[in-house]
């Protein structure tokens, strides 16, 4: 619980970060939000088929519980996050019907707090769930199930 404390602190930060960059970004160049729009759901969409086409994990044994320190830096150092965070902006941040800066703190404390409450449950859960998907084949499965929705996300993010 540590590191997911650490890991939505960070997200908080720089989602609002990321929120502000595009503010600027969106006085200025409006086109951004197009090109980044396309560009992300691509990347979405290659994460996907990398998820359809993946396998079951070897369980290398235990290893040490992670801190806050560890949650943030997960955060920090992950680029995946970040653009999930931009791209969120570039469906949420235009047509909001609050102020601007209002907007960013809103879309950052929803997205956070959604994100901690799904990370909450699949910590809880885990290892329950995890036991189930253990063999090959049904990794496979599972990840063949997640790989597709993740396509669909990036589907629906390219025509929103």
């Amino acid at each position: 619980m540590p590191a997911n404390a650490g890991y939505h602190l960070a997200t908080w930060v720089v989602t609002v970060g990321i929120g502000f960059g595009f503010l600027a970004v969106m006085e200025r160049f409006p086109q951004v939000f197009d090109i980044l729009k396309i560009a992300g759901s691509l990347y979405v969409l290659w994460i996907a088929w990398k998820m359809f086409r993946s396998s079951v994990l070897k369980d290398e044994g235990a290893a040490r519980p992670a801190r806050f320190v560890d949650g943030a830096l997960l955060l920090v150092l992950n680029p995946k996050a970040y653009v999930i965070m931009a791209l969120m902006f570039t469906q949420f941040l235009e047509g909001s019907q609050v102020g601007q800066v209002a907007a960013v703190l809103v879309i950052a404390t929803i997205f956070t707090l959604n994100n901690l409450v799904a990370f909450s449950l699949w910590a809880l859960m885990g290892d329950a769930i995890a036991a189930g998907f253990r063999s090959a084949d049904s990794a496979r499965r599972l990840n063949a199930v997640f790989g597709i929705v993740l396509a669909g996300v990036a589907v629906w993010m390219l025509v929103a």
